[in-house]
């Protein structure tokens, strides 16, 4: 167990009651370095990363090491289901991750994701890999995976639910702090942008997936971070001159007349105006005669 920093009595706590002997004590760095620290003092041929406030599924660990003995897979992966504060048995129904369906590089860059505790790693693969990257404090577990993926990874899925993934009343670390996920997002973006040219180039997908990423990134960043904004529109020009959105489809119109930059601030003053009407209609209200 790493302890990151609390200001409680986990320590304790986990020695006392959780069965929980060898435990190493850091100042607050964060859930990479804490990962990083943990991943370095392993000694396993298998590693199994699990944050405090999520849980394992019974039996998770004999199945997924059974099907990586099996197929000689590097990484095993399955469902998992969001559950709110409190225990398991109030687990959220219907939310589960599917099954990943094309090039694993290209799902985990876009749009796949799972918590770290539905992975269960071989150390080989862990190693390729090296560390967490500590750069990235919002989107790290989805990066680590897909640095598996970067690095030839075997991903194997394992049907049923294999972890619980809890949602605070706060939300996640992407919901409270947009403007620094969408920053991550961009840093993330670049990094395996490079990371391609370096290795193999860019495909038709790998640019498209680029492409694909800084689209989100610009529409996300617009009105909130404009430095951010600018940036992405300036990589998406590079690689995309005129570039114009596939969706929405009155954003890609209203690109193709006024540009992306032009279409933008036409959809926000659309929402802008559209959230005032609504208050306006919420607050006024007519009395019957």
């Amino acid at each position: 167990m790493i302890d990151d920093g609390s200001t409680d009595d986990s320590v304790a706590i986990a020695r006392r009651d959780g069965g929980v002997s060898h435990v190493l004590v850091q100042d607050h760095a964060g859930a990479s370095r804490a990962r990083n620290v943990g991943t370095a003092k392993a000694r396993g041929d298998y590693i199994q990363y699990l944050d405090a406030d999520d849980r394992l599924a019974p039996g998770k660990i004999a199945k997924q090491l059974a099907a990586l003995k099996a197929t000689g897979a590097d990484v095993a992966y399955g469902d998992w289901q969001r559950f709110k504060e409190g225990h398991v048995d109030d687990a959220i129904p219907g939310e589960v991750v599917r099954e990943i369906v094309g090039e694993p590089e290209i799902e985990l860059f876009l749009r796949f994701w799972c918590p770290p505790a539905a992975y269960l790693f071989t150390r080989r693969i862990v190693n390729a890999v090296g560390t967490w990257n500590e750069a990235l404090p919002v989107i790290q577990d989805a990066r680590f995976a897909l640095d598996c993926a970067l690095r030839g990874g075997r991903f194997q899925y394992v049907p049923g639910v294999m972890a619980y993934y809890r949602v605070h009343a706060s939300g996640s670390l992407s919901t409270r702090d947009h403007g620094a996920f969408v920053r991550d997002c961009l840093r993330n973006a670049v990094e395996v942008r490079d990371w391609w040219l370096r290795h193999g180039g860019l495909t038709d997908r790998r640019r498209r997936a680029i492409i694909e990423a800084l689209g989100f990134i610009a529409r996300g960043s617009y009105r909130v971070d404009a430095s951010l904004f600018e940036e992405a529109l300036g990589l998406l020009e590079e690689m995309n001159p005129g570039y114009v959105p596939s969706a929405p489809k009155r954003l890609a119109l209203a690109s193709r007349i006024f540009g992306y930059r032009g279409a933008e601030g036409l959809a926000w003053r659309y929402r802008r105006a559209k959230a005032a009407l609504t208050i306006g209609r919420r607050v006024y209200k007519p009395s019957r005669p």
